[in-house]
């Protein structure tokens, strides 16, 4: 990768700690402090749709119980995924990704999307995702991230175009074995793991560097100066655009 051609600056899940995560009142929230990039879960519904959530369980962030791979999109997004955060949230629905690219594409914001699979649903998250991002993205295209290189080898396959980045916690010793494997542009970690001297050897390697979750700005700052290409946060309010170096 040829410097970061992104954002330096993403929202978590949507609007970080200010609105329900990965909804599209979300993006609104991030939008409204100066954010035009944000960060979202890709899961798969019953029928196949992919549809923003992080959890494999419906519990946390609904109304609803049970595993999101039960429900069909036309099920899921009647359930309120709003009102656990706050009642002036009430209502708010979980989103298909396709409603997400759109919205987003109208605020003007770019996203990383993450496909989050549920175990043993892997390949299809990662493929009808791709598809998803390449049918309806628009602008400058969305980074696609996981955690499972299985669902990163199957987002390959059906869209090579788009660009891709491996995460992880702690970055591995075979790091640029896997990332060449995927041909992923990036690799995004925690920065409560990352070491100056490793953040330099990414770096040197050519690959973009993106570190989550990051809510302090002082962190945030150290983390630029090792050469870090962007950051992931959920303090939107105390992590501004005007804190990003030049």
């Amino acid at each position: 990768m040829s410097g970061w051609p992104y954002p330096r600056l993403l929202a978590h899940r949507g609007g970080g700690a200010l609105a329900p995560e990965n909804t599209l009142a979300a993006f609104d929230v991030g939008a409204r402090h100066g954010y035009r990039a944000a960060e979202v879960d890709a899961v798969l519904s019953a029928d196949s749709v992919p549809v923003l959530l992080h959890d494999a369980g419906l519990e946390r962030t609904t109304d609803g119980s049970g595993c999101v791979a039960d429900r069909t999109a036309a099920e899921l997004m009647l359930l309120d995924a709003g009102s656990w955060f706050g009642q002036e949230f009430a209502g708010a629905r979980i989103p298909t990704l396709q409603q997400a690219l759109r919205h987003c594409a109208d605020l003007g914001v770019w996203l990383n999307v993450e496909i989050k699979p549920v175990a043993g649903h892997e390949a299809r998250t990662g493929a009808l995702v791709a598809e998803t991002v390449a049918r309806y993205g628009a602008g400058a295209p969305p980074l696609l991230s996981s955690f499972s290189r299985v669902a990163l080898a199957a987002a390959r396959r059906a869209a090579p175009q788009l660009p891709r980045a491996l995460l992880c916690e702690s970055i591995p010793t075979d790091w640029e074995k896997q990332l060449d494997a995927l041909d992923c542009v990036a690799l995004h970690c925690s920065h409560r793991r990352l070491a100056a001297a490793q953040a330099g050897r990414v770096k040197a390697a050519g690959y973009g560097l993106l570190c989550y979750t990051v809510n302090d700005v002082r962190r945030a700052a150290e983390l630029w100066g090792w050469g870090v290409d962007a950051i992931c946060t959920d303090c939107i309010d105390a992590i501004g655009p005007g804190d990003v170096p030049g």
